[in-house]
C-alpha cells in the first residue's frame, strides 16, 4: 500500500483559527476508505478541537452530510463504491461549505478537474498532519472571513457561532437545530435575502421545494416566536413577498 502521510502518527499543531476554544463546535465531514489514515486524521482532528464524523464510502458520506451539517469536508478521490469526484459534485450541489481533496494523484489536470467541480483546495499525498491542519485552518478562515466573525449581534439578538448559543438581550434562548441553522444560514447573510429555494437547499440538502417549504414556513414561524417580542410585527426575520427571508442587519 502507498505510503499515504509523511508521518505514522498524529502530530498535532497547538494553534488554531483564533484559540482552542474558537473550534470545539467546528463539525468536519472525513471520507475516506483507508483505516489506518482515517484513525490517524480523526485522532489529530479530535485533539485540535473539532468534531469529526468519519465514514468509508461516497453513500455513507452523502447520507452523514444530510444529519451531520458539517462545516468542513475532508474527501479522499478514491472510494470504493462511488468516484470521489461525483461525490464532490454532489456535495457542491448541496453546500457552500469548504471541501478539501485529499488524493495520491499530482497530476495537474486532476487537480484543475477537482477545483473545477468545486473543491475548495487540494491535498497530494504524502502529506503531513501539520500541512493538513494549516490547509484546514486556511479554509475554515476563507470560508468564514478573516478573521472569523464568532458573534452576530443586531439590536437585541445575539448569535455566538462558537457556542452555538442565541441570546434575546439577556435571556438566552433554546432552539432546535434546525432552528438554530436557519438562524446562522441568516445571520451569515445578514443584511440581504435568501430565497426560499436557497435556504430549503442549504438546511435540508433537496431541490424538492414543493416538499419542505411548508417546513420552512413552520420553522420561520417557530424562530419568530421565540425571537421576536411581538411575532406579529417582526424586526429580525423580515418577510421578502414571494422570494424568501432577511435577517435585519442593524
Amino acid at each position: 500500500m502507498a505510503a499515504l502521510m509523511q508521518t505514522s502518527r498524529p502530530v498535532v499543531e497547538s494553534s488554531s483559527i483564533s484559540n482552542q476554544s474558537a473550534k470545539q463546535r467546528l463539525r468536519i465531514l472525513l471520507v475516506g476508505d483507508d483505516d489506518s489514515m482515517i484513525e490517524i486524521l480523526s485522532t489529530a482532528l479530535k485533539s485540535a478541537g473539532y468534531t469529526v464524523y468519519p465514514v468509508g464510502t461516497g453513500r455513507e458520506a452523502l447520507r452523514t452530510f444530510q444529519s451531520a451539517r458539517p462545516d468542513l469536508i475532508l474527501l479522499d478521490l478514491y472510494l470504493p463504491d462511488m468516484d470521489g469526484r461525483q461525490v464532490l459534485l454532489h456535495l457542491r450541489e448541496w453546500t457552500t461549505a469548504p471541501i478539501i481533496v485529499m488524493s495520491v494523484q499530482q497530476e495537474e489536470s486532476e487537480k484543475i478537474a477537482c477545483l473545477d467541480t468545486g473543491a475548495d483546495d487540494y491535498v497530494t499525498k504524502p502529506f503531513t498532519i501539520g500541512e493538513l491542519l494549516a490547509r484546514l485552518r486556511a479554509a475554515l478562515r476563507r470560508a468564514f472571513g478573516t478573521p472569523r466573525k464568532e458573534v452576530f449581534t443586531a439590536g437585541d439578538l445575539k448569535l455566538d457561532f462558537n457556542r452555538r448559543e442565541v441570546f434575546v438581550g439577556n435571556e438566552k434562548v433554546k432552539l432546535t437545530a434546525t432552528e438554530y441553522d436557519l438562524l446562522k444560514l441568516l445571520a451569515s447573510h445578514a443584511g440581504t435575502v435568501r430565497t426560499h429555494y436557497q435556504l430549503i437547499h442549504e438546511l435540508w440538502g433537496t431541490t424538492q421545494y414543493q416538499d419542505v417549504v411548508h417546513l420552512l414556513r413552520v420553522t420561520v414561524s417557530n424562530l419568530r416566536r421565540k425571537l421576536e417580542c411581538d411575532p406579529g410585527l417582526a424586526r429580525h426575520i423580515l418577510t421578502e413577498p414571494g422570494v424568501g427571508y432577511r435577517l435585519a442587519s442593524a
